[in-house]
C-alpha cells in the first residue's frame, strides 16, 4: 500500500485549524467545491468537486481539536477505501503543528503522484487562508 503524508507548520490556533478540516463550510474554502454532512464521529459527508467527482466519506474519527478522519466510500476506484484526515498539535506560542494524510492506496500508481502534488496544492491554500485570510476560487486552486 501506498501513503501520502505532508507536515508543516501554520500560524493559526489549533482550533481554527481543526475547524478548516472538520467543518463542511471551511473545507469549501480550500478543498471541495461543495462539502455538506455531519462531520462528527460515524457521520456522512458529500464530498463535491463536480458532476464527475461526486464523492462520500464516512467520519472515521473526530477528536476536537486534534484529530479528523474520512473514510472515502464513494469516489474515483483508486481513493475508494482510502483515508484523508490529520493529526494536529500547538507548537509554539501561536502555531499548529499539521500531521495530513491520505493513506491505504492499492498502488504508487499515477493517480497517487498526481493527488500527492494536488494534496500539497491544496494544503498551502490552507495555511495561506489560515494565515492571510486568502482565498482562492474553486476553479484556480491547482493553478496557484
Amino acid at each position: 500500500m501506498a501513503d501520502i503524508v505532508h507536515e508543516f507548520m501554520v500560524k493559526a490556533s489549533l482550533q481554527r485549524v481543526f475547524h478548516s478540516f472538520a467543518t463542511p463550510a471551511e473545507l469549501n474554502t480550500w478543498w471541495t467545491k461543495g462539502c455538506k454532512g455531519e462531520c462528527r464521529e460515524g457521520g456522512e459527508v458529500h464530498l463535491y468537486f463536480g458532476t464527475e467527482y461526486d464523492w462520500r466519506a464516512r467520519v472515521t474519527r473526530c477528536v476536537p481539536p486534534s484529530s479528523f478522519e474520512l473514510h472515502i466510500t464513494e469516489a474515483h476506484p483508486d481513493w475508494v477505501g482510502t483515508r484523508v484526515g490529520c493529526e494536529l498539535r500547538p507548537e509554539g506560542k501561536d502555531g499548529t503543528r499539521v500531521r495530513f494524510h491520505h493513506t491505504g492506496w492499492a498502488d504508487l500508481n499515477e493517480h497517487w503522484r498526481v493527488s500527492c502534488f494536488c494534496w500539497a496544492m491544496y494544503l498551502r491554500i490552507l495555511r495561506r487562508n489560515l494565515e492571510y485570510g486568502e482565498t482562492v476560487e474553486y476553479e484556480r486552486r491547482l493553478e496557484v
